[in-house]
């Protein structure tokens, strides 16, 4: 097969990297992919969201599979853009894809398929917003409607800070049209923890279980990012808990969304909140999450591309997908100033030194010039390591952080903490 992969982040360059372990695959093709992305497929100059652009080099270059990396081109329309000119895609439609695309649309779906999540309320006109929050309990979560980078939930522990939310989301439009509604959840007390699923919109494959580090600081401190660092599997998802997942929450998803014509075929990831009356939904996403994805994907031990080229066919064997036992931990190496404004075009030193069999460095914001890789983003690189048990994958994945080096480099050194207080190792 020849294969596209549309984005170019980390999440996309671990996609292109399992793809590339594949005897099925013979050649993949990123739009418009990154510097490391670009050792191992051809990357081509075409947007995210020029979904007329990304069809006509499909049918250019005769692919056979397209797969998405992120949300944008899912919610534009990309999947019914490629089917109705008769080509294979992975991912769900437009319609589908509004579980991430509307946290409104969201909520109302979960409270109508009886799927547990915190209690809300969604408003359109900001005055009213404002007056519900003079009367609420506290804290309280405050949630742009439409996508936001990760960035759109804001945590308030007061009237005022609530106040000063809705100001920047529904008046001053930080998250532009993202923030024409607003969605007021209670906050929920628990552990959030990651389940990705394959489904192809009626039978689901629950991946291994992880867990995002999203604050920029250790101990889960200071603003959101896109995520600083991931692992898995997440030892707080028992196997008892994780049929629990399955049965109440992630099968109810897809057959609610198939009730309401809106068949799901792709990855369907839940974030979840671990809380004393059990687990509740925080949040949808319609794709692979990043960099949730840059250590489930290499304890995938089934070929991926026979998933992606399965699920586009609209049949999932759901006997025939292996995981590793082994734990898999990734750092997320940024630019000093990330999530706020940053330089790029810093060198990157000791690449040449990652071992290929057990280490793996995935780019996420990286260009190439004159035989050097340089910094092109917030978060530049994704060390990945592995070990028997979550305890010896952080200390793999720490030594690999220490070969590599650029000017600012910025990570948190406690990735993975919650695993390891969890079985008594500090």
């Amino acid at each position: 097969m020849k294969i596209l992969v549309v984005g170019g982040g980390g999440r996309e360059h671990a996609i292109c990297w399992k793809l590339s372990k594949s005897p099925s695959v013979k050649k993949i093709y990123a739009a418009p992919g990154n510097a490391g992305i670009g050792t191992i497929a051809e990357c081509v100059d075409l947007a995210i969201d020029d979904l007329a652009g990304l069809a006509d080099c499909v049918e250019k270059n005769k692919i056979d599979l397209t797969v998405v990396g992120p949300e944008l081109p899912l919610t534009l329309g990309i999947v019914d853009e490629f089917e109705s000119r008769g080509l294979k895609i992975f991912g769900p439609s437009k319609e589908a894809a509004l579980i991430e695309g509307s946290k409104a649309f969201a909520k109302e779906f979960m409270q109508k398929h009886h799927i547990p999540t915190a209690s809300f309320r969604i408003f359109s006109e900001h005055f009213e917003a404002l007056d519900f929050i003079k009367s609420a309990s506290y804290p309280l979560v405050l949630k742009a409607d439409g996508l936001a980078a990760g960035k759109g939930a804001v945590i308030c522990k007061n009237v005022e800070e609530a106040g000063e939310t809705v100001e920047k989301i529904m008046v001053q439009k930080v998250f532009g049209a993202a923030g024409l509604k607003l969605v007021v959840e209670e906050f929920m007390e628990g552990e959030e923890v990651t389940v990705m699923a394959f489904t192809d919109g009626k039978n689901i494959v629950p991946m291994v279980p992880s867990q995002d580090h999203k604050q920029i600081y250790e101990g889960d401190k200071g603003p959101n990012t896109g995520g600083m660092g991931a692992y898995a599997p997440a030892n707080i998802i028992t196997a008892r808990l994780l049929k629990t997942v399955c049965e109440e929450i992630l099968e109810p998803t897809v057959r609610g969304l198939a009730s309401e014509n809106r068949t799901y075929k792709g990855v369907l990831y839940c974030g979840l909140m671990v809380t004393g009356r059990g687990v509740k939904v925080l949040e949808y996403n319609c794709r692979f999450g990043d960099p949730e994805t840059q250590v489930v994907l290499p304890l995938l031990e089934t070929d991926l591309a026979e998933v992606f080229n399965n699920i586009a066919d609209g049949y999932l064997n759901i006997d025939e997908i292996d995981w590793s036992e082994k734990s898999a931990v990734t750092v997320v190496l940024a630019s000093e100033g990330y999530p706020g404004e940053y330089e790029t075009n810093k060198a990157i030193e000791g690449l040449d030194s990652v071992k290929a069999d057990t280490e793996l460095v995935f780019h996420a914001g990286t260009r190439f010039e004159k035989g050097r890789f340089l910094t092109g983003g917030g978060r530049v690189l994704n060390a990945t390591a592995f070990g028997e048990g979550i305890k010896a994958a952080i200390t793999n994945v720490y030594q690999l952080v220490g070969k590599i080096n650029f000017d600012g480099m910025y990570y948190r050194q406690d990735i993975g903490w919650r695993a390891q207080n969890r079985i008594g190792l500090y």
